[in-house]
């Protein structure tokens, strides 16, 4: 029996940490933290039948059968003073979530968190977040970005592909290779980007899926 994963979230503060996780889990504890800031480690199980549900048919066209009994969750604080912290939360990890600002891009705790994980070898996705802020996006509660995508006009959709490529730049300059998670052709070498919304849920199940596929391909003889 395969344990689950513990996947810690990490990523500068106010790129939208805890309310990706807020969206994972449906409830409101984003709102309850003082001042919007997490100060301790939370900790949020996301069970396989949670995600089986939420993922539907991407697990048949992504070829994932899931094995894995669901995601530990852990949301690591950003804020300048909890340095300590966010080291624990990367050493404790099996999988990262690392959070960014598709309009910010890269800060100084995104760099940060990308040490601490180079680290600990810790595989990463990058969720891109804010993308209901592209202008002229037409924002939809369904939670997989490839059906929100699908939607968009053709040149909402190239504003997406310049922000993603401006990642792929910059995770380039820092020695990964990476791709938008639906084109990447190595999952062993790249790190898959996966644009989302932490406010609409877009691309939630996106990120769900391609952690349980991570997991339960590189990471089984850890896990049992």
């Amino acid at each position: 029996m395969i344990r689950q994963p513990i996947v810690s979230v990490l990523g500068h503060v106010d790129h939208g940490k805890t309310l990706l996780l807020d969206s994972i889990r449906g409830t409101a504890v984003a709102s309850r933290e003082a001042g919007g800031i997490t100060q301790h480690i939370g900790a949020s199980e996301v069970p396989v039948e949670a995600i089986r549900k939420v993922c539907g048919p991407l697990l048949e066209r992504f070829k994932v059968t899931l094995e894995v009994p669901g995601l530990l969750f852990i949301d690591t604080p950003g804020h300048e003073a909890f340095t300590n912290l966010r080291k624990r939360g990367g050493a404790l990890a099996d999988l990262a979530v690392l959070v960014v600002d598709i309009k910010e891009g890269f800060m100084s705790q995104t760099l940060e968190s990308i040490n601490i994980l180079r680290t600990y070898k810790t595989p990463f996705l990058l969720a891109l977040n804010k993308i209901d802020l592209l202008p002229g996006w037409k924002p939809s509660r369904c939670p997989s970005f490839l059906e929100a995508v699908a939607r968009q006009r053709r040149e909402v959709v190239g504003q997406l592909e310049d922000r993603i490529y401006e990642m792929v730049g910059r995770l380039h300059e820092l020695g990964f290779e990476s791709e938008r998670f639906d084109r990447v052709t190595d999952f062993t070498r790249q790190v898959c980007i996966v644009p989302v919304s932490a406010k609409t849920g877009e691309g939630v199940a996106e990120v769900l899926l391609i952690l349980s596929g991570l997991a339960q391909r590189f990471l089984r003889r850890w896990l049992v």
